[in-house]
């Protein structure tokens, strides 16, 4: 792609970044003489309807936005079979280049980036658009201050209530618990991914972690985020309270939308950093170390400049007031309360009796899923239960074979002190067949994949001289802490991961090139060319490539470097001085060497009636004389006596 011109109009420079849908350029608008960022879709992706409806989709939805923290969408088409997307170029970093540099951010620089996205979150959902796919990589951190949200590709209508399908798109570490167990989003889901970001900026890491991305996944759906201040006691306990509200399980208790929760965030600066900061009336000004690597980020250090922002005064927001309602209410005492207790405190005792330990004592059955058996027995028994000797079982995803799923009743429900829980044991995921995968496109076996019960992670894309671009050579999953290759089972369980091994067809032939043109040809398809041996070749001239080659013995993939073999010509070799020797010895000799044999006069007769009993009268060109390897001797014999 790099150097081509799409539709006669943008011209490509260089690769910014890669995805798993599209890879993103830089390239000049020749009809407008400025730079912009050029989306081009996977060419083994352009034919699927599924993907090209998606890519369309975020040029439709972006365009809909006109905000400043929205990156902007100027032009979408189709060149030949090159599907792409030209939009707003922002030379700086990203969030998540930001969040790898310092880990953690202070109050004031998580506020200023948190209300720039939910200003440029609001203006989508006040069109009805759900963007799905929030996360530090899509959070823009421009040279010149500018916060925007980038890539609606997942994007849907906010009313729609729409459902993923078989695979849950977005990145499992965002995704709200309705995504995960009902692939089911709208406004308040892109809240959830919010509020993650916002612990993540605030603690240094993400809430949730996990080796595989169903473990994630679980947790999303089943625990509570827990507040940054339990990681970093330097969070205000008024930041703690708006990361709970935006990542509650249930999406009912969460805002409704980035304008109720923007709403709240202006509230919280008011009150944590006061009315009379002019920064926070008016402007923030944040400066921050660039990240290393990131394209158009050539200083050490960048400021993130004043950004104007009109603010109204503050009203009533209806949910949005529970969190200052809580906190005042928290910190509210009353003397009333002192006759309460002393009321309640005669109570308490004949109460605690009653349903402590005597008739009304009742126990609630505490959650021992993912515990051993040993663990989830001394867990009851703590709370004076026991456990029966029979064993239920049950296949479950998440839960390792010989671990606990749950109990029988369930947890959460109350029985009797002294009561019999039977524990029900996991016989580890479902064993499902292995679908066909390798040879496929990859658009078909992802679908398998889905289909099949796996989940599936982002392919690996390598070149193959023997595989045709975008067909599956290998599929891969885990079993234990190894990496199999699925072909080779019969089944494998269900939600496990599964990465595509994809072609990227062979390595382009550069042979006869000079190293100039070798290293141009590599450079379109991302791979660099060194120069590597040089060799002596009989049909390609000193100085041009041979060929190009793997560095070591694992594949090639887009990113690598490669060897270039370079020709040193045709191997000058000496003509050996054999004048005087038996021609039998002669012969091999000169043979070894390289060369081909003429005889001059009846040398040819006496060579094969009398190869022991002749001998070499003379050679031309004369011995020692440097020839190219494979030239011709012509020799003279004559017989003994």
């Amino acid at each position: 792609m790099i150097g081509r011109l799409l539709d006669g109009r943008y011209q490509v420079r260089s690769r910014i970044a890669r995805g798993g849908m599209a890879t993103v350029y830089l390239a000049t608008d020749l009809r407008l003489e400025r730079r912009v960022a050029v989306k081009v879709m996977h060419g083994h992706l352009a034919d699927d309807s599924q993907y090209k409806a998606r890519f369309i989709q975020e040029a439709r939805s972006a365009a809909r936005l006109a905000h400043p923290n929205v990156v902007n969408v100027y032009d979408q088409g189709q060149d030949a079979d090159t599907a792409y997307l030209v939009m707003e170029y922002l030379p700086g970093i990203t969030l998540r280049d930001l969040l790898s540099e310092h880990r953690v951010l202070t109050t004031v620089q998580a506020m200023d980036i948190l209300e720039a996205v939910l200003a440029g979150l609001a203006a989508a959902h006040k069109h009805g658009i759900v963007h799905r796919d929030l996360k530090p990589e899509n959070i823009l951190l421009a040279d010149d201050g500018r916060i925007k949200i980038s890539d609606f590709g997942l994007a849907r209508a906010a009313h729609a209530n729409t459902a993923t399908g078989n695979a849950l798109l977005g990145t499992i570490a965002y995704l709200s618990p309705e995504l995960v167990t009902r692939g089911v989003a709208d406004t308040r889901s892109d809240i959830y991914a919010i509020g993650i970001m916002l612990y993540e900026m605030l603690a240094g890491e993400q809430p949730f972690k996990g080796e595989q991305a169903f473990q994630i996944a679980h947790q999303h759906a089943n625990d509570t985020v827990p507040t940054p201040s339990s990681k970093n006691p330097r969070v205000p306990e008024e930041l703690d309270e708006l990361v709970l509200w935006a990542t509650a399980r249930d999406p009912d208790q969460r805002p409704r939308d980035a304008r109720a929760m923007l709403d709240q965030l202006l509230e919280t600066q008011r009150l944590l950093v006061g009315d009379n900061d002019a920064t926070t009336a008016a402007q923030h000004t944040m400066v921050m170390p660039a990240a290393a690597g990131h394209p158009g980020s050539d200083d050490a250090t960048q400021v993130i400049a004043p950004v104007r922002r009109e603010r109204s005064a503050p009203q009533n927001r209806g949910n949005a007031s529970v969190l200052k309602a809580k906190s005042d209410r928290r910190r509210a005492k009353g003397y009333w309360l002192f006759g309460l207790v002393l009321l309640l405190a005669g109570l308490a005792g004949g109460t605690g009796w009653y349903f402590g330990s005597g008739p009304g004592s009742m126990v609630t059955i505490p959650s021992v899923s993912g515990q051993t058996v040993e663990a989830a027995t001394a867990s009851l028994a703590a709370v004076d239960l026991q456990v029966s000797d029979t064993r239920l079982r049950a296949t479950d995803p998440a839960v390792p074979a010989g671990q606990v799923v749950g109990t029988d009743p369930a947890e959460g429900k109350s029985v009797a002190h002294d009561g019999l829980v039977k524990l029900i044991i996991s016989d580890g995921p479902e064993q499902l067949p292995v679908p066909a995968l390798v040879g496929e496109p990859e658009d078909v076996a992802a679908e398998r994949v889905t289909d099949g019960r796996f989940t599936l992670e982002q392919s690996v894309y390598q070149f193959d001289p023997e595989v045709a671009d975008g067909l599956v050579i290998d599929a891969r999953g885990v079993q234990g802490e190894e990496t199999v290759s699925l072909p080779t089972l019969d089944a494998y369980g269900e939600q496990q991961p599964v990465t595509l091994v994809v072609s990227l067809g062979p390595i382009p032939n550069v042979s006869d090139k000079t190293v100039d043109e070798a290293q141009q040809i590599l450079q379109a398809q991302d791979l660099t060319g060194v120069e590597g041996a040089h060799v002596f070749h009989d049909t390609i001239d000193a100085g041009k490539v041979i060929s190009a080659r793997q560095q070591g013995d694992g594949p090639v993939r887009a990113g690598d470097t490669v060897d270039l073999i370079i020709s040193d010509g045709i191997e000058q070799v000496a003509v050996p001085d054999v004048v005087g020797r038996v021609w039998s010895e002669a012969e091999k000799i000169i043979r070894d060497a390289g060369f081909e044999i003429e005889f001059a006069g009846n040398s040819e007769a006496l060579a094969r009636l009398l190869p022991n009993g002749s001998t070499v009268r003379s050679i031309e060109p004369d011995a020692g004389k440097t020839i190219d390897k494979g030239s011709t001797v012509k020799v003279r014999l004559q017989a003994f006596g």
